[in-house]
């Protein structure tokens, strides 16, 4: 399922971090430090196999979304597909495993450990003597101390994308021998398990000019189970090949063929045989599915197609019965024998070989996808809905929380992971996943959802439900576009720094108590958005859901829409941003439901449509929208990855707002001082506890709201092995591999908790 991601780790980080201090931080609801973290909602799907029933040899061709601009990872453009190579063809000092734990990668570190904390933090690394580049040199400590000047950030000649944690480091020398690397840090650094990963050699990050060009389209110098062939633009693919001075288990694979395929293009490679693994929207994994499912034991054809019609050829197709004869031949005989002029019995015959025809290539296509399978998980990334507060209503806390706290999260998680058999349990945090130690649901800071208070904190901001609305003049924006400025009435200014946040819980009062504001009238007739779709107070609501799709008979009807909230002669319309592209139906689907929800308190959405090419450049990063939909990665080191995305913008040199990665423009102070402080203790109980207490704080301000983890769905050859939908875990390519001839037999399905 195609979903418009952000990765913390490939987007250019500007942030001024703050130097922790002592605060004083009140206990916060929702946030004990005894809350469970709880267990992976998914297991990942990969074919699990032991190496001794993979074959030696075979290509592994993989679709991705691009061939990257460049293979250093540390640069503004790197993607997904760098990150891919990188962990093929580069070491890696830690991995993440199947509960999104840092785990020590032992093919390149014997151990590592603080082995001092005073006067400063001392790492100590202790390499794996048989760890060598390609060019059989050995990994050292050269190779750390270039990485750390490149990524300082004291050098501007280096176009680094990011230097968290590499900006604390002080200076990295050569240990007790060769094979020991001493760091020593600056200040306090808890996530320096996220260093020197990945580590390219010298010959990379030695000079600006090699690290800036040098790295972009080849990488000479490796040191994975793979290393990297050719980047073919022509063909948009990436080649690997088996690295010959690997030292550790062997690659199962020859090469590993990294193809760029658009998702709407995936299924007819597929069905051609052009790729062995690709990840699919849900259409294609039914389709895939259903060729996999139940066959006809005599001819092998299967016996459903799609939507449960009759799969071509199968018994009860229209072709079932023309097998052993001509059935243009009979069909031209019998027309002309019940009196049928020959013109009309050759348009029968045409019409009729047309359905075959047709039904054919459904049959050819049903075949081809017989060999695959889904494999499906839950990606460590969740969709969130943000909301900008930088002006505009939503710049008032009390309207961003009656938005937050209008929305069935449950429902909207359902309405994406129920109908492809995944857990569908709403995301509590911003900074964690279930089974992550940080994880913990901090939700109860905003308060479950509640029409009724939501309508109340609509009203205390003074948007009032039938208020007078007076005709907006030509160009001028609608529904309150400009914030009025006031301070939040049911938040309360704490001594410690809080930015006036209000907690639910924190001081015995329900935001609700200052009355329901609530109105059952009628409200405005929905029309169209000058570039999407408006979905207002009243309307049908079954515009917001997916296309086609229509409820059984009996279904209750949904519940009366409130009468649209007004300000100062204008009604409450906030402008809902989403790609238009193909593998966004979801995201559309979900944008539908949100507007249903909203129009229950009164608050109208337009729904603007934009190419997916402009859409986080033109229109989140910029600023450009009210409401959207976009997903962040969940990390093993949340302290250091999750910051820029919460941070308080802060005003830059030249006048400008620095957002960091905080596209929402919604931070705090405390917030930004919670995560230092929680970045600066090698303590990982009090890094956890002060990571949940951040993340309450984030709630409060409902700046964004967590909907759901993002499904993965892989559609892969059965006969693929330890490859498919990772969830968590990083892939290990070196067992990756196609199964022995009689290796291939029924695997037990992934259990959901696992």
């Amino acid at each position: 399922m195609s979903h418009v991601r952000v990765g913390p780790r490939a987007v250019t980080r500007s942030v001024a971090f703050l130097t922790a201090g002592v605060l004083a931080v009140p206990a916060l609801a929702g946030c004990t430090s005894d809350e469970p973290a709880g267990k992976p909602l998914a297991a990942q799907d990969v074919a699990a196999a032991p190496r001794s029933r993979v074959a030696d040899g075979g290509t592994l061709r993989w679709a991705v979304d691009s061939v990257p601009e460049t293979l250093n990872a540390f640069q503004a453009d790197a993607d997904d597909t760098t990150n891919r190579v990188a962990q093929a063809v580069l070491p890696s000092m830690y991995r993440t495993d199947d509960t999104g734990r840092a785990a020590r990668n032992p093919d390149y570190l014997e151990s590592a450990e603080v082995v001092d904390t005073e006067p400063k933090q001392v790492v100590v690394y202790k390499l794996n003597q048989q760890a060598v580049w390609s060019d059989g040199r050995e990994i050292g400590a050269a190779d750390f101390a270039a990485q750390w000047r490149a990524l300082s950030g004291k050098d501007s000649a280096y176009w680094t994308a990011r230097n968290a944690g590499y900006d604390r480091i002080e200076k990295v020398e050569r240990g007790a021998g060769d094979l020991e690397v001493k760091v020593t840090f600056s200040r306090p650094y808890a996530d320096w398990q996220s260093l020197f990963t990945p580590l390219y050699p010298k010959d990379v990050t030695g000079t600006p000019d090699a690290f800036n060009d040098g790295a972009r389209r080849e990488l000479k110098v490796t040191a994975g189970p793979f290393a990297v062939q050719k980047v073919d633009t022509k063909d948009d693919e990436v080649v690997l090949a088996g690295n010959p001075r690997w030292w550790g288990e062997p690659a199962k694979l020859e090469q590993i063929v990294l193809r760029a395929v658009p998702r709407d293009k995936r299924v007819s490679e597929l069905v051609a045989g052009k790729l062995d693994l690709a990840e699919v929207d849900p259409e294609t994994a039914d389709e895939v599915g259903l060729a996999a499912g139940p066959r006809d034991a005599g001819t092998g054809t299967p016996l459903m197609g799609p939507q449960g019609t009759p799969a071509a050829g199968a018994p009860g197709s229209p072709l079932a019965g023309d097998r052993g004869r001509s059935a243009a031949q009979a069909l031209r005989s019998w027309a002309l024998a019940n009196g049928s002029d020959e013109e009309a019995a050759e348009e029968e015959v045409l019409a009729r070989e047309e359905r075959r025809e047709t039904e054919a290539k459904a049959q050819r296509r049903q075949r081809a996808l017989s060999g695959f399978e889904v494999r499906k998980s839950l990606e460590p990334a969740y969709t969130q809905l943000a909301l900008n507060g930088a002006d505009g209503p939503l710049a008032d806390e009390r309207v961003r929380r009656a938005v937050a706290r209008a929305l069935d999260r449950k429902k909207l998680a359902e309405a994406v992971l129920k109908p492809l058999g995944l857990p569908a349990e709403p995301v509590g945090s911003h900074v964690a996943l279930a089974g992550q130690p940080a994880y913990a649901d901090g939700s109860g800071a905003l308060g479950d959802q509640n029409a009724k208070e939501a309508r109340a904190l609509l009203a205390d901001a003074g948007w009032v439900p039938g208020g007078p609305v007076k005709k907006t003049e030509k160009g001028e924006k609608a529904a309150g576009a400009e914030g009025d400025g006031e301070k939040a009435k049911d938040g309360k200014k704490s001594e410690d720094g809080d930015d006036g946040t209000y907690i639910v819980g924190e001081d015995g009062k329900n935001p609700g108590d200052g009355g329901d504001g609530e109105n059952g009238e009628g409200g405005a007739k929905a029309g169209d958005a000058e570039s999407g779709e408006k979905h207002s107070s009243g309307k049908n609501t079954a515009q917001g859901g997916a296309p086609g799709a229509y409820a059984p008979k009996g279904t209750a009807a949904p519940a009366a829409a409130a009468a649209p909230v007004a300000k100062d002669g204008k009604a409450l319309t906030l402008r809902f941003v989403l790609p238009s592209g193909p593998g966004s139906e979801a995201l559309r689907t979900v944008a539908g439901r949100v507007s249903d929800m909203l129009d229950e308190i009164g608050i109208d959405t337009a729904i603007t449509k934009v190419p997916d090419e402009s859409y986080f450049k033109d229109h989140i990063a910029s600023g450009e929208y009210d409401l959207a939909l976009y997903s962040w990665p969940a990390t093993a080191f949340p302290a250091t990855d999750a910051r820029p995305v919460y941070a308080k913008p802060v005003p830059a040199a030249d006048g400008s707002l620095n957002v960091a990665q905080n596209y929402t423009r919604v931070g705090t102070d405390q917030v930004d001082q919670l995560f230092d402080r929680a970045m600066s203790t090698l303590d990982r109980k009090e890094a956890r506890d002060l990571l949940r207490k951040a993340d309450s704080r984030i709630w409060a301000a409902a700046g964004s709201v967590p909907l759901y983890q993002r499904p993965q769905l892989t559609a892969a050859r059965k006969d693929l092995a330890n490859a498919g939908a990772f969830g968590f875990e990083t892939p290990v390519y070196e067992d990756m591999g196609f199964l022995k001839k009689g290796a291939q037999g029924p695997r037990p399905a992934a259990s959901p908790s696992s």
